[in-house]
């Protein structure tokens, strides 16, 4: 006593914050907390308020290390105060959880919770939330494996004196951890934990992931690549990963615990446990504006090739031949010192600039900035195999779409459905709608090949 912070919900700010204010004043004279943090409450999936009495209580110790389908339901329907709503409970129980509870592990409901903390917002607890972030510990864990295999036993740069060279992703990556720390600090300052999960889940599975740890294998692959650049990389790899560990750490303390035990004598660290190293603190000077902008130029023609594959339904194995026509210098200078990514991550064959009024051949097309990206679709698809596969898909939407339409259409099922279900219909046939303009659009451009 005093306390800086006190954590609590709206339901019993008179009955206890405002109680504890007023007893401390008028024992001791003074105020004893200065900042209230006044959390929503969890609430189940429809959006009620948790009861014992209703049977819709989730125990953390259940999510955490799973529970069977009969001892759930003899949980929730021991010692109720109205023993004949037993039955409903028992049944609405074996239809939410027919195969009990799956064990998701202390992370993954930590940061769930995390991610849920919006200020003075209610939340409606849902499972697919959690299992999404089991998920995330996978990614972790995966991750972890794949830069250990690459950095264990090899040299990382470890001395000031060893010769480096950093590829632009290298430089990216960087720069990105510099941004996600300072977007983590801002939050928890602001007591934004949803704010700061979210930037650590971008920033880790999308950025580091999905993104970087692809973008390093032209490298360490390539027997060609100079031992200063593996070495850069190798370095970049560990050391960025040591440090989204520690951001990490108050979200997922056992994961990230249990990676930077062996991960941290490679990054140059060392210490009995993460829980006493400090925490990690934005280092705006090694923000490199240049690096973000090539990479998500980089990221942009990957993305644009892909899309093409996968709107021309072209094998994901075949490499492509790509034609680039109407870019300025910039793009090619961002080309010729991306190139081996840009074939990597795109599977491309080769890379062609056309004169910006030479005649393309027939080709799918997608732009990044004034940048056209030129897919020749000869001998890549059967056309005609293809417009009949859209036309079955397209068909098979327009069924759906229309027994949907009829449901809506239908004025009994709108007035006495629970107003969850009719939106959910409408969002269905949204999406339904919005498939069937997409396969149309495909169509037409298959048509005009």
């Amino acid at each position: 006593h005093p306390t800086s912070v006190l954590v609590t919900g709206f339901d019993i700010i008179f009955f206890w914050v405002a109680r504890m204010i007023m007893m401390t004043l008028h024992l001791r004279g003074e105020v004893p907390f200065h900042t209230v943090y006044v959390h929503g409450l969890v609430r189940d999936g429809d959006g009620q308020k948790m009861s014992k009495s209703k049977g819709n209580v989730i125990d953390p110790i259940d999510l955490i290390d799973g529970i069977g389908l009969e001892d759930l339901v003899a949980k929730r329907t021991a010692g109720l105060m109205q023993p004949q709503l037993a039955a409903s409970i028992e049944k609405a129980t074996r239809r939410q959880f027919p195969d009990g509870i799956a064990a998701y592990g202390t992370d993954a409901l930590r940061f769930t919770y995390y991610s849920l903390a919006s200020t003075g917002r209610d939340i409606k607890f849902d499972i697919g939330r959690i299992e999404g972030y089991r998920n995330f510990c996978n990614k972790i864990w995966n991750a972890a494996c794949y830069v250990m295999m690459h950095c264990a036993g090899k040299d990382c740069g470890g001395l000031d004196g060893d010769a480096l060279e950093l590829s632009p992703a290298d430089r990216w990556i960087v720069s990105r951890l510099q941004q996600t720390a300072a977007e983590v600090e801002q939050a928890v300052a602001n007591y934004r934990f949803d704010h700061a999960s979210q930037a650590l889940y971008e920033f880790v599975w999308n950025e580091y992931c999905d993104w970087y740890l692809e973008l390093s294998k032209p490298v360490l692959w390539d027997e060609t690549t100079t031992a200063a650049a593996q070495r850069g990389t190798r370095r970049t790899l560990i050391r960025v990963m040591e440090t989204w560990l520690r951001l990490l750490h108050p979200f997922m303390p056992f994961i990230t615990e249990e990676i930077w035990q062996v991960a941290a004598p490679l990054a140059g660290k060392s210490g009995p446990t993460i829980m006493l190293q400090p925490y990690p603190r934005a280092d705006h000077k090694a923000v490199d504006s240049a690096a973000n902008a090539d990479i998500e130029w980089l990221k942009a023609v990957i993305v644009g090739v892909r899309t093409i594959r996968g709107e021309m339904n072209i094998p994901p194995g075949k490499e492509l031949p790509v034609l680039l026509r109407n870019g300025d210098e910039r793009d090619r200078d961002r080309l010729q010192e991306n190139a081996p990514f840009l074939k990597k991550l795109a599977r491309l064959a080769d890379i062609t600039w056309v004169p910006a009024n030479a005649e393309a051949p027939v080709a799918a097309t997608a732009l990044v900035g004034d940048l056209e990206i030129l897919v020749p679709m000869a001998d890549l698809i059967d056309r005609d195999a293809e417009l009949a596969r859209l036309a079955r898909e397209a068909a098979k939407l327009e069924k759906d779409v229309a027994r949907v339409q009829a449901k809506l259409a239908n004025t009994a099922f709108v007035e006495r459905a629970p107003a969850a279900v009719v939106e959910k219909e409408r969002e269905k046939m949204q999406a339904q709608q919005q498939a069937l303009e997409k396969l149309r659009g495909q169509e037409q451009r298959i048509r005009q090949l």
